[in-house]
């Protein structure tokens, strides 16, 4: 399941859990089975959120169970379709999850997709067929790009208190944002906000000496206007506080 390729985190949880609860009641195994379920999926806070959840809880089995519920329930695109102003010009960097879903909705929109990882082809076939205005913007044209838009919507793998893990190309397009005035929007959904330890030891765990061929990178939150959770629309700072995820060290080797 870990290694199926793309799912969208709702899948992914929902299996992870059932996966997990298989061992749920063996502490060293389930620490163990959360650890090679980590390592095939290294960037992926909701992973990390439910591993800690079912690792600390006093019932494992019912902790999964309501990790996978919230993530099924998760306000964030909802919150994100009210937010988005019509008729705005949309920059985005590949297909992320939720942002995609709520772009599927809003015909209204013009979306500029930037493909840093070759996954946006999907998103701009799918939106093309739904008879949307799209556009696949070449990484060169980037900053054209975003001097042209009302908003760059970028959106976190998971989020620490001052940073997301975001598709490759999301901080160019958050900086270019930032220095020509377009609002930079980061989505954090369910399970993605991580408290500092354990964003400071996932991050860790990711730092190689070749960025540039990673999937996922850091981009600071000091380039962002806001974010976008289940709360609605916030400020940065509110990235810092309210994660319901544990601090489990024992996770990452």
């Amino acid at each position: 399941m870990a290694q199926a390729g793309e799912v969208d985190s709702e899948f992914l949880i929902a299996e992870a859990a059932l996966a997990l609860s298989q061992v749920a009641f063996d502490r060293a195994e389930l620490v163990l089975a959360c650890r090679q379920l980590l390592e095939h999926r290294p960037a992926s806070g909701p992973l990390v959120w439910l591993a800690a959840r079912m690792v600390s809880g006093a019932d494992p089995y019912l902790d999964g169970v309501d990790a996978s519920e919230s993530i099924r329930r998760d306000k964030t695109p909802r919150e994100l379709h009210a937010a988005i102003a019509d008729g705005s010009r949309v920059v985005i960097a590949g297909a992320p999850e939720l942002s995609s879903r709520v772009l599927a909705d809003r015909a209204d929109l013009t979306v500029l997709v930037v493909d840093g990882n070759g996954d946006g082809q999907g998103l701009v076939h799918r939106l093309a067929v739904a008879d949307h205005d799209v556009e696949d913007v070449p990484v060169a044209a980037l900053a054209s790009a975003v001097a042209s838009a009302d908003l760059v919507l970028l959106e976190a793998e998971a989020l620490g208190p001052d940073a997301a893990l975001a598709p490759v190309g999301s901080l160019a397009a958050a900086t270019a944002g930032s220095s020509l005035g377009c609002p930079v929007w980061m989505v954090a959904g369910v399970g993605r906000k991580l408290p500092a330890g354990m964003w400071s030891l996932l991050t860790q765990q990711l730092v190689t000496s070749t960025p540039w061929r990673q999937t996922v990178e850091v981009v600071p939150l000091e380039f962002c206007d806001r974010l976008v959770t289940p709360a609605g629309l916030q400020p940065v700072t509110q990235a810092a506080v309210g994660s319901d995820c544990p601090l489990v060290p024992e996770l990452f080797r």
